[in-house]
């Protein structure tokens, strides 16, 4: 898997500077074409003038009335019909769970580095 890796890594350098090379190239084509021949002058073109907007006579607005017209009164109002009764919802009988069983209880791992006796190292040999 690695050197499938080591191979992309190596694809994609490969890519990156042909593409370099690609646009140095044209650039360097670029600098070597002759240089453009110069842009034509047109002539300027003085347009008419714009004609005038004529006067529209201006239509007169009829009057808006300034009062309200009263409507008709018809009277008292009939009432209103009552709601109407609902049904009673009967209640649930009450329901109960049986006890969860008890679960296997699991050994601790225990979490301190147990001490280890280490054996002294022989007494060094004294010379006279």
């Amino acid at each position: 898997m690695a050197s499938f890796n080591c191979f992309v890594l190596a694809f994609f350098m490969a890519l990156s500077f042909s593409s370099i090379n690609v646009g140095l190239a044209a650039a360097r084509h670029l600098l070597q074409l002759p240089p453009l021949p110069p842009i034509p002058t047109f002539p300027i073109v003085t347009l008419p003038p714009l004609p005038s907007i004529p006067n529209l006579p201006q239509p007169t607005m009829p009057t808006l009335p300034t009062t309200q017209p009263s409507l008709p009164n018809s009277g008292t109002l009939p009432p209103l019909p009552s709601m109407p009764t609902l049904p009673t919802i009967p209640t649930a009988p009450k329901v109960t769970l049986p006890p969860l069983p008890n679960l296997p209880s699991f050994p601790t791992i225990p979490t301190s580095i147990p001490f280890i006796p280490f054996f002294s190292p022989p007494p060094a040999k004294t010379s006279p």
